[in-house]
């Protein structure tokens, strides 16, 4: 038997192209970082700072219904400050980010696919107090009834809870023995009955077992406080296209039809605006209630160029509802036409609509900051690259661009593996950049070589 060493895999994950974005790179001040590299942003700075102030309002819950455009040319980090803003509010806060082509379905209408996304980028915290049994099982005996024709009969199921306070005996249903089968409890696990439900959830196994094997893949957990029986507040997030879903398309029914509408794949229907209504006046009720807490989060539109007359139309009306989240869009266009029309604007956006945005505006990056950018893309891919090759590399980037500099990066690797050398030389970046064009070298040779190409 042959025994080998398991590589780990959490270094191993794929790298995309804003791996390295961490945060906005902010102080406590709300000023950038003065160190090169913050957050995994470079340069920026007042964008950046623009950014920090639209985290401040969302969490301060002053900026629903309002929207933020990022205008600049393309590389120059729009996509990378929303993602920014994203890590910043952190995972509780909802963040769905689209394309504007995205509308463009043929099964849903595209103010369907708008309002989808606006639904998903609003978050609702549901607390409630549910009355619990809860504890370490010391005991579960399951009670049957004298043999019958068919066999022996479940009557009752006896369970024993132990907490630091003391320890009870409950006799349960058995339904709920059947839940306890699923959740593959034992005496020594640690779980929780809800009293009016009967769920059972199995928390982790009692630390006190801890030592009883030398290799577990076992989560282990404290012994409960309290008493076995305690009231226990429990916090879910959802978002309303959640509930929407959940409300447009109920599961369950025991016939024929409704297993095999399970069974088979659904066609992406439309949630109709009467549903929508009964949604929002059930989570308003919670809400007045002090049950659930509204969370606006961020819908992120890209490329909101391509958007036409009818969505921006429509995105002046859904802006103005009292349930809508953050709406931040990017584009790299200037003075183009409204799609859908023949009418010029700033940005391909109506100016009744640029009334309504804040714009950022993300400007070139300095050659200093294109070194750094390289430098830092470099250590995020484990590449080693030399001084001389660096400069050369971010030269090429300042006359063609930064993404093309970037995408060298890895051929350059591997023609320096190729020649058995561990770090990348000024010649394997002239190779890699000699096979593989940029946009304007290909541009002049379309231009140069036009008769060859078919018109």
């Amino acid at each position: 038997m042959r025994i080998e060493e398991v590589e780990s895999t959490t270094r191993s994950q794929r790298i995309a192209t804003h791996t390295h974005i961490k945060g906005l790179g902010l102080g406590e001040d709300g000023e950038p970082i003065a160190d090169a590299v913050a957050g995994g942003f470079v340069g920026q700075d007042q964008a950046r700072e623009a950014c920090g102030l639209v985290v401040d309002m969302i969490r301060a819950k002053k900026m629903a219904g309002r929207a933020l455009l990022l205008a600049g040319a393309p590389g120059t980090g729009k996509t990378a400050l929303a993602l920014g803003i994203a890590r910043e509010l952190g995972s509780k806060v909802p963040f769905c980010p689209m394309v504007g082509s995205e509308v463009y379905s043929a099964e849903v209408k595209k103010t369907e696919v708008l309002m989808e996304n606006f639904r998903r980028a609003i978050g609702l915290r549901i607390k409630e107090n549910k009355e619990v049994y809860e504890g370490e099982v010391t005991e579960i005996t399951p009670e049957e009834s004298a043999s019958s024709g068919y066999g022996k009969v479940l009557n009752f199921v006896v369970v024993g809870l132990k907490t630091v306070k003391g320890t009870k005996q409950l006799k349960l249903d058995p339904t709920i023995y059947d839940s306890i089968l699923k959740e593959k409890v034992q005496v020594g696990d640690v779980i929780y009955i809800e009293a009016n439900s009967g769920s059972v959830k199995r928390v982790g196994r009692c630390d006190a077992y801890a030592t009883e094997f030398d290799l577990e893949a076992e989560e282990y957990v404290p012994l409960p406080k309290g008493d076995v029986h305690k009231k226990k507040e429990i916090v879910q997030d959802i978002t309303l296209h959640d509930l929407d879903s959940a409300n447009a398309r109920p599961q369950g029914g025991q016939d024929i039809m409704s297993v095999m509408g399970q069974m088979m794949k659904q066609k992406k229907t439309e949630i109709t605006e009467k549903l929508r209504v009964e949604v929002n006046k059930v989570v308003n009720r919670y809400i007045d209630q002090g049950v659930a807490e509204l969370v606006p989060g961020v819908l992120f539109v890209d490329e909101v160029h391509m958007l036409d007359i009818e969505c921006f139309t429509y995105l002046n009306r859904a802006l103005e509802s009292s349930l809508a989240p953050i709406v931040v869009f990017a584009t790299n266009r200037g003075m183009c036409d409204i799609r859908g029309t023949d009418m010029a604007s700033p940005h391909g956006v109506p100016v009744d609509l640029l009334d309504r945005l804040v714009i950022i505006r993300t400007l070139p990056y300095t050659p200093q900051e294109i070194v750094q950018i390289l430098a830092l893309r470099a250590q995020v891919e484990q590449i080693e690259i030399e001084e001389g090759a660096l400069s050369f590399l971010s030269d090429l980037g300042n006359e063609s661009s930064l993404r093309h500099a970037v995408q060298l990066l890895t051929p350059s690797q591997v023609i320096s593996a190729t020649k058995d050398r561990t770090k990348v030389e000024k010649d394997d970046i002239e190779e890699a950049n000699l096979l593989f064009s940029d946009a304007k070298r290909s541009a002049k040779v379309l231009q140069e070589q036009s008769d060859k190409y078919i018109v």
